[in-house]
């Protein structure tokens, strides 16, 4: 889960404040200074349209209390490129692997997608003011670039036929050439708009299939509610004249997801609900096997668990268990198929996942890649940690995984939401 937009952008600019600081640990944290525990109703309409900054604590358990989102923020002043290499020296890969910094600056860097032209252009969310950002090269280096600018969450971008793809709160847009305008786009075409308007779990992934229709998932405006009727879903888009259809239901909040090369089927990770312990329910990797496949939410949670107030005399039979459980809170965000021909040959057709890290934890686990084979059927699924180290002892972050994508090259590209970064991740034998 990743929570609101006005909490993480004046998070920033409290972090920059010790007294602010302050006030904002007295709001947000923690049992020392209060042990009253945070509850909003969220099943009802006022709450997903007009939702508190810090809806998604709106479920805190006795368990759970203490759990600070604000721990989890980089300061306000981001991080030095020294500093950020330095880190990267933490950073444990498999023999033969390498990473390295391909760009800083990329401020609150999600989404990627590559350009015909070379231009890795990147979506932000919070922290990124509303940007999408392009990486080009001048000269043999490598330069950050606004190339948009305005919008709300611009966390979900595609890139096909020279065209970029960004996918806002209620709204795609299409930007024709947009490598040749970069900083100066034209007004961009709406391709689709038939989108919920709600903030909370209003940011969006973008996938392209083979024949040019988007995946996008629509997360429901509250940590656990009865959803509105138009969010909880993977929908199929044409972007050509708008047309749309749901292939999959009981979603909660999926920011991450792909297209299997091998048989066009969509895959996606999904963030489970909050709130129902340290340790459930279980993060997800979940593919769409046929039109219609309901994963549950808001009745059940990881294939097993009914929820306490909303199973409402569902069963977890009646619905598709995930392919592979990723752990709890570990919060999956981008992933891909490997279809590079760089790294050793039992890598193709695995699924690298960003895992983001949790906040919803009182010991922090995730803020990592992992490598999951599966067959395409969904069956015999395998992880094993493949980057890690994101994460240090105490409990605090050196970085947080948001994306990955394959370069042209066959490397692998990681994006970094925490450090404002990108890397690079290379094997040579």
């Amino acid at each position: 889960m990743q929570p609101s937009t006005k909490l993480k952008t004046s998070a920033l600019t409290i972090v920059a404040a010790t007294a602010a600081v302050a006030v904002a640990g007295f709001l947000f944290t923690s049992g020392a200074k209060t042990e009253e525990l945070k509850h909003y109703d969220s099943n009802n309409k006022q709450f997903w349209t007009h939702p508190p900054d810090d809806w998604f604590m709106g479920d805190e358990t006795k368990e759970l209390h203490g759990t600070n989102y604000l721990k989890t923020l980089p300061p306000a002043t981001g991080f030095t490129k020294e500093e950020i290499e330095a880190k990267l020296k933490h950073i444990k890969l498999p023999p033969g692997f390498k990473i390295e910094l391909y760009a800083s600056g990329v401020t609150d860097a999600r989404q990627m997608a590559w350009g015909d032209k070379g231009t890795l252009f990147v979506g932000s969310l919070f922290g990124g003011g509303g940007t999408v950002h392009a990486v080009v090269d001048e000269g043999g280096k490598r330069v950050v670039k606004d190339a948009i600018k305005g919008l709300k969450f611009p966390s979900g971008i595609a890139f096909r036929n020279g065209a970029l793809y960004v996918a806002d709160v209620n709204k795609i847009y299409k930007y024709e050439n947009a490598e040749d305008h970069i900083g100066s786009e034209p007004a961009p075409q709406i391709v689709y708009d038939d989108m919920p308007p709600y903030i909370p779990h209003g940011w969006k992934y973008l996938a392209f299939d083979k024949k040019g229709w988007l995946y996008v998932a629509f997360g429901p405006p509250c940590n656990i509610c009865l959803p509105p009727t138009t969010t909880a879903q993977v929908r199929h888009i044409n972007p050509e004249n708008g047309t749309a259809e749901i292939v999959a239901l009981g979603v909660r909040n999926s920011v991450g997801g792909d297209v299997d090369p091998r048989t066009d089927r969509y895959w996606f990770t999904e963030n489970a609900r909050d709130w129902l312990g340290e340790d459930i329910p279980s993060d997800k990797l979940e593919y769409v096997s046929h039109i219609g496949v309901d994963f549950g939410y808001p009745y059940c949670h990881e294939g097993d668990i009914p929820d306490p107030k909303f199973a409402m005399g569902h069963k977890c039979s009646e619905f598709t268990p995930p392919a592979f459980k990723l752990g709890a809170h570990v919060a999956p965000l981008g992933m891909k198929f490997y279809s590079g021909n760089q790294f050793p040959a039992e890598y193709k057709n695995s699924i690298i996942v960003a895992e983001h890290g949790s906040w919803n934890r009182l010991k922090y686990q995730g803020a990592r890649l992992v490598r999951i084979n599966v067959d395409p059927d969904g069956k015999n699924a395998k992880q094993e940690v493949f980057a890690s180290g994101w994460l240090g002892a105490d409990n605090k972050y050196l970085g947080r995984p948001s994306d990955v994508i394959v370069a042209k090259d066959g490397s692998l590209l990681v994006a970094d939401d925490f450090n404002g970064a990108i890397y690079r991740i290379s094997y040579s034998k």
